[in-house]
Formats: structure tokens, sequence, C-alpha cells
């Protein structure tokens, strides 16, 4: 399993499809799970954590059936992060964690202001909302990639690098 976090706007979705594209793997994208529970619901509030519970549920039952799992979501919390490994542990997957950042400010506010949806209905967070995200510090060991630094393609070339070392 791997697990892309990263505030919004730092090439999660970019570098997970070049994962998915070379290696056929359950993607699981929390955008489009929170954006489909809201709708369901008619809600116009955040999913708050059930979009992450469901997730969590579909990787556990994917890695059980032996497949691999690409998750793409912003994973904020330690508490987000730890439910992740538990899921690894429970079906005894090997797990990478990967911290996508960008380091270049302005390019980052450009990406986050000039993307458009993929997902129907569904509207990115503005600048200032990425901004103000509550995304606390890693205190564990994890990949970081440095979108500003490497294309998604190299991005994606470290991170079947670190798959294969497990």
């Amino acid at each position: 399993m791997i697990v892309l976090s990263g505030l919004p706007g730092t090439g999660k979705t970019t570098t997970a499809r070049e994962l998915v594209a070379r290696v056929p793997c359950v993607y699981l994208r929390i955008d489009a799970v929170e954006h489909a529970l809201k709708t369901a619901s008619g809600s116009t509030e955040a999913a708050g954590p059930a979009g992450y519970v469901v997730a969590y549920a579909l990787a556990r039952s994917n890695l059980a059936l032996g497949m691999s799992v690409v998750a793409d979501c912003v994973n904020p919390l330690p508490v987000t992060r730890e439910a992740w490994r538990a899921v690894a542990t429970q079906t005894s997957s090997h797990l990478v964690e990967v911290e996508v950042v960008c380091s270049d400010v302005a390019e980052h506010r450009r990406r986050v202001e000039g993307r458009e949806s993929d997902i129907a209905g569904f509207a990115p967070p503005s600048w200032d909302a990425v901004l103000q995200h509550d995304y606390e510090a890693w205190a564990t060991a994890r990949l970081v990639v440095d979108s500003a630094a490497v294309s998604a393609t190299e991005a994606s070339d470290l991170i079947w690098r670190r798959v294969r070392e497990r």
C-alpha cells in the first residue's frame, strides 16, 4: 500500500495517476469519496472523518484480496496516518508512506488557483483554504517528494524504487 499525503495542490493526484498507470492497483482518492458522501447525503458540510473511514475499509478489503492500493489524501493528522498503518498491519501489507510537498510557494499557489476539478461538482479548495488547512508536521519516517524539484514521472520512479526496497 502506498499512501500519498500532503496539502492540496502539491501534486498528489498527478503522482498517483502516474503510479497507477505503471502498475494496475486500486486507486482510492479521498476527494472523490468525500464528495460522493456529501452529494449522496445532500449536505453542504464537510464529510468529516467519514471519507477516511470508508477509504480505510476499501483499502483493507482490497489488500486482503491481494491487490495493491494507492491512497491519495491530505492525511493531515497523526491519527489518520496511524489508521493507514493499522490497515497495513491488519492485512500484513507493506506500507510506503509518502509526503508530497511543493517547496516553491509561488508554484504551489499557481497550481491551487489554476486547477480545475476533474470530479463533477467538486470545488477544489482556494489558496486561503490551503493555507488554513489543519496539517500537522510528521513525527515518523516517510519518503518526502518535492514536486517543485521532480516531475510526477520522477516522483513515481522514487516511490516504486522505495516499494521494491521493501
